[in-house]
């Protein structure tokens, strides 16, 4: 029997068409609507379309309505699954966004393309079709969102874009994909050991990312301080070690209780507070640092407005962050 799936379409190169030119841009319709007999062999479809818009173009108040159009959705208890079909360049943060906030007992899958509808070799259809078939698997259920592009399944947490332009752009690099989409079924081969959800009904709070780098001093902390953030993420050096002329700006931003996030600017392994030299990690933690477990900067920017959003006890947004 065929699963009742919620698809929403939000924009991004997956709704695009490349003209004359080479330039590729949203046309007056989304190309994906015409491909309905296709995708209508797959599942009964409910096709929304809250906007139509690139994924640099996506904001938080974008990824609350996704959130409560998805939680309408739960409420009524009208569907199986449901597709996000998402631009690639911020796809992890919606997806991620939604993983933290979303109360659903049916798997939720987002999925986008690198190439725009009418390019050769375009990825688009095929990813959505693998989106559809996932999110009308039971064994997609309690994972967590997905993101599904080019026969691989991640976890919304794990997941990054790590290429400009391959189709393969979408990987987890400490840990792979859970799962793949082959012709005769969904397969996973691990699932995550945690899952953390909280109940947030807006965003309201500004958080900005410093990337660190050789001889930086605090000026640029103090001025985010004057913009009146209410915390900071820093993708800080190696295993979490900033050079030592930072660290007036983040104490000063932790005297004024804004609570600073520190992830590395590698993408594989997890900041610790190792090294006790000036600037050193353990001087930072020492400092009242808090220190992420694995999460890359634009994910722990997400994380750290839900987490104001339930507190401002830096105590418990510190115990949040080391999930």
């Amino acid at each position: 029997m065929k699963k009742n799936i919620l698809l929403i379409h939000t924009g991004g190169t997956i709704s695009m068409s490349e003209d004359n030119s080479g330039a590729v841009k949203p046309g007056a319709k989304n190309p994906l609507t015409e491909e309905g007999q296709i995708l209508s062999g797959l599942a009964n479809l409910i096709v929304e379309e809250p906007f139509h818009l690139p994924s640099p173009h996506i904001t938080l108040r974008d990824m609350m309505t996704l959130k409560q159009m998805l939680d309408h959705y739960a409420e009524k208890n009208w569907i199986d699954g449901a597709v996000i079909t998402h631009g690639t360049d911020t796809l992890e943060e919606t997806a991620y966004f939604l993983d933290l906030t979303v109360k659903a007992n049916f798997p939720i899958v987002v999925t986008g393309a690198m190439r725009s509808s009418n390019e050769i070799g375009s990825d688009g259809l095929y990813n959505l079709i693998s989106a559809i078939r996932v999110a009308s698997s039971e064994d997609a259920r309690n994972k967590g969102v997905l993101v599904v592009l080019n026969d691989e399944i991640h976890t919304a947490e794990n997941v990054t874009k790590t290429h400009t332009s391959n189709v393969s752009t979408f990987q987890s690099p400490q840990f792979g994909p859970i799962g793949i989409v082959t012709k005769q079924g969904i397969l996973f081969h691990h699932m995550p050991s945690y899952h953390e959800n909280y109940a947030i009904s807006d965003i309201t709070k500004k958080v900005v990312i410093v990337k660190a780098h050789a001889g930086m001093d605090s000026s640029l902390l103090l001025a985010v301080q004057d913009l009146k953030v209410h915390g900071v993420v820093i993708e800080a050096l190696g295993q979490g070690n900033m050079p030592p002329a930072t660290v007036p700006g983040i104490k000063a931003l932790i005297a004024n209780n804004i609570p600073v996030v520190i992830v590395s600017r590698a993408f594989n392994g997890i900041v610790q507070d190792i090294y006790a030299y000036e600037g050193g990690g353990k001087q930072l933690k020492e400092a009242g640092v808090i220190f992420s477990n694995g999460l890359n900067g634009q994910k722990a920017r997400i994380k750290l407005l839900i987490a104001l959003e339930v507190t401002n006890d830096m105590k418990e947004i510190e115990e949040m962050f080391r999930n």
